[in-house]
């Protein structure tokens, strides 16, 4: 009896994922467990194993495509088994019956939306149907009428690609002329901002590659926190003598105890123990209220070939340095051979990103909302300093501190930098 492969739903906001590559083709015979597909979500890149043994019979959705979970994406028959493809006017499987019986055709009705979410709207509210939570509170924002947006998402759904392209093409300052609600900081809305002139005359020698998936996500993240948060950015010095020695003393305890200790592990420390002594960095803004987040659940960004991801280590105050150590080289490797969880890339409090591991003196980095805070690491190399009127070699790296400045001042962000200053200069074994 052949096997229906259905789009997995990776989470419960999840309600959709895009067949970023097929790890087999048509006729390749697959273990249970096998790799088959590689997915991308709003969340996760992930590889799908197989859920039985055999052939690959069929592949129903292209890769670049975008189908509702539960959708059948690909039909597995036993060895020696012919398969009869269902007609595209077969109804949809339930879920419970996805994985028997007669193939059914690959369209299938996407899960109805949770009958309650963070904004509280009605089960009636038209909007509801056609865009998330988050499109919604970016509406709220810019006071934006989401009817107004012809969306690209699944059943006309206004995807956060969207609402933003809506924003930045200025068509949303109209709405906001008509209505009496204002921004939730209370200011005036922006004034209208020219659409970008086009990319490329006629005739001119280009080179037009679609964007990765993963690509794409990463622009909406970031458009969206430039337009979120003011960013302002604080830049200090830290001499990295004393983590240095302490690395080379422990380096080989560390290994027999399975870690890799790494400059960020000491890093990562330091930022744990600053955060529980100024929660304000720790914090979100919701509308007019500050919320204090009690657990801290660190971010560490990991460069991909083809993007960046931000795994979670969450209770990040309740490791140690082996046990920070452990984590960080888990999440690293796992988001690197796609193996990370939905779960494990939500729920981060403050992020740490390392541009100097590319050679970078500093980097300025946007802040991963809804947090408000992010560090940047930069090279760390070997510089001449002053120490007691004295020139001395020491490894030298510059931390920049980005700060959402509606909440964090300058005064605040240079105390929080100053005590990881401090603590780094004079780590404690």
């Amino acid at each position: 009896m052949p096997t229906n492969v259905v789009m997995p739903q990776m989470g419960e906001s999840i309600a959709e994922g895009t067949i970023v590559r097929w790890i087999k083709k048509v006729g390749d015979d697959v273990d249970r467990d096998e790799p088959l597909f590689e997915i991308s979500t709003d969340k996760v890149d992930a590889e799908i194993p197989s859920p039985a043994a055999g052939r690959l019979a069929e592949i129903r959705v292209k890769e670049g495509e975008t189908v509702p979970v539960n959708s059948v994406v690909a039909v597995i028959a036993a060895t020696g088994e012919a398969v009869v493809e269902a007609p595209a006017s077969a109804a949809p499987a339930s879920g419970a019956a996805a994985g028997a019986g007669t193939a059914p055709a690959p369209t299938v009705t996407p899960a109805a939306p949770p009958a309650e979410d963070e904004d509280g709207d009605g089960a009636d509210d038209p909007h509801r149907q056609k865009s998330s939570p988050l499109v919604r509170r970016i509406a709220r924002e810019h006071n934006v009428d989401i009817t107004r947006i012809q969306g690209t998402g699944i059943n006309g759904r206004v995807t956060k690609q969207d609402i933003l392209t809506f924003i930045e093409s200025g068509a949303a300052a109209p709405a906001a002329a008509r209505g009496p609600a204002v921004p939730a900081s209370g200011s005036a809305p922006a004034a209208t901002v020219p659409a970008p002139g086009p990319a490329y005359k006629p005739g001119e020698s280009v080179q037009i590659v679609p964007m990765s998936v993963m690509r794409r996500k990463i622009a909406e993240h970031m458009v969206l926190s430039a337009h979120t948060s003011p960013h302002v950015y604080s830049v200090y010095e830290v001499n990295f003598g004393r983590i240095g020695a302490l690395r080379e003393k422990k380096k080989a305890e560390f290994e027999a105890a399975g870690a890799k200790l790494t400059y960020t592990a000491f890093i990562a420390k330091v930022i744990v123990d600053a955060l529980r002594q100024f929660p304000v960095v720790n914090a979100s803004i919701d509308g007019h209220n500050i919320v204090y987040k009690k657990d801290i659940n660190l971010g560490i960004a990991v460069a991909l070939d083809n993007g960046l991801i931000v795994p979670v280590i969450r209770n990040a105050d309740e490791r140690n340095l082996l046990g920070l150590s452990r984590a960080i080289d888990d999440v690293a490797t796992r988001a690197r051979s796609k193996k990370l969880n939905p779960e494990e890339v939500q729920g981060g409090t403050f992020t740490i990103t390392n541009p100097g591991v590319f050679g970078a003196l500093y980097g300025l980095p946007l802040i991963n909302q809804p947090q408000v805070a992010i560090l940047g690491v930069g090279v760390i190399e070997k510089r001449a300093v002053v120490i007691d009127d004295a020139i001395a070699i020491r490894p030298v790296c510059h931390l920049t501190l980005g700060y959402d400045h509606r909440l964090i001042d300058g005064a605040e962000a240079g105390r929080f930098l100053a005590f990881v200053k401090e603590r780094l200069e004079g780590f404690a074994e």
